[in-house]
């Protein structure tokens, strides 16, 4: 059979496709929440044996040199001219006085987190020993803890005068609760909520690559250091950055740090991601997914473990979130 060209004959009647018209092509995958599980992934992530090496040695050897240059500069000035040379010595002392401050606050606030730790754990002992001495003595810890915040003095003055009325370690913390730890349960609530809704604003509106990751580590770490405080954990640098990761560990190894149409199932009333614009879609994913990280930085540095009366609700949460960013009608 003889190979040539080919001659296909075209109908002149059939109409032209319009492109215009054509569906839009669908998303390969709804919204997953990218920037929360990059910057989740980017906080737990432990550093490595060799990493840890390097910086150490790194800080080392460029402090000794910092260290000899400023003295060569120091005694240098003061054989030529001893008035500047003892001023600058003088700016030298303070800096050092300064440093060794911010580094007894770093070792203030991890003991204070140490002390809402040891809290937990013993109030944790006591719930499941049905232990009322000890429910008792972590009560007076509590007490004794916030004495000196006036938010709390409403809340401590009525714990004092209900603790003997109270004959079993679960109702006398419930009342410890009730009384002292609702307003901060409050309170911390308020700050996720602020963080779920600036991270799904900063992700729907701003279209570069990497803002929403730097906007959502940023604020989960402002968020947990806020949370530490109204705790009572002040976290410094080095404690805010452990609590950091304590909760984004938690969350990776959990599997936390998915998103599905259940959890926005009260701001969009269904399963409805896949009708979103691609980028409005994610930044509810990611602000819903930093609610769900204010809920265990919650756990975390709350001094008691919620019971099921005022565990919060991040449905809830998402809800209060993101309510107003998306109208159901």
């Amino acid at each position: 059979m003889a190979k040539g060209p080919v001659l296909i004959e075209l109908d002149e009647d059939a109409p032209a496709a319009d492109v215009s018209k054509a569906a839009p092509v669908p998303d390969i995958a709804p919204p997953q929440g990218q920037a929360m599980q990059a910057a989740a992934r980017l906080a737990a992530r432990k550093p490595s044996v060799l990493g840890r090496w390097f910086w150490g040695l790194a800080v080392a050897v460029v402090g000794a040199a910092v260290s000899v240059v400023a003295w060569n500069f120091a005694t240098s000035l003061i054989a030529s001219v001893p008035v500047l040379g003892w001023i600058v010595t003088g700016l030298i002392c303070a800096l050092v006085l300064v440093a060794l401050l911010i580094a007894l606050r770093e070792l203030a606030a991890l003991g204070r987190l140490s002390r809402v730790d040891g809290m937990r754990r013993a109030a944790d002992a006591a719930l499941a020993d049905a232990d009322l001495a000890q429910a008792r003595a972590v009560t007076q810890r509590l007490i004794a803890f916030y004495r000196g915040r006036e938010d709390t003095r409403w809340g401590r003055d009525r714990l004092v005068e209900r603790i003997e009325e109270q004959f079993d370690a679960s109702g006398l913390l419930g009342l410890v609760e009730d009384e002292l730890l609702a307003p901060l349960d409050a309170a911390a609530s308020r700050e996720v909520e602020a963080a779920a809704r600036q991270v799904a604003t900063v992700t729907a509106l701003v279209p570069l690559a990497l803002a929403d990751v730097a906007t959502a580590l940023l604020a989960s770490l402002r968020m947990i250091r806020r949370i530490a405080e109204i705790y009572g954990g002040r976290a410094g640098f080095l404690g805010g950055w452990r609590l950091t990761r304590a909760v984004f560990v938690h969350l990776v190894a959990t599997g936390a740090v998915a998103v599905g149409d259940d959890l926005l199932e009260p701001v969009l009333g269904g399963s409805v991601l896949s009708k979103l614009s691609r980028r409005f879609g994610e930044g509810l994913v990611n602000g819903a997914l930093s609610a769900r990280v204010g809920v265990a930085a919650m756990e975390v540095c709350r001094p008691l473990p919620f019971s099921d009366r005022h565990r919060p609700s991040t449905r809830g949460m998402v809800s209060r979130a993101l309510g107003g960013l998306f109208s159901k009608g």
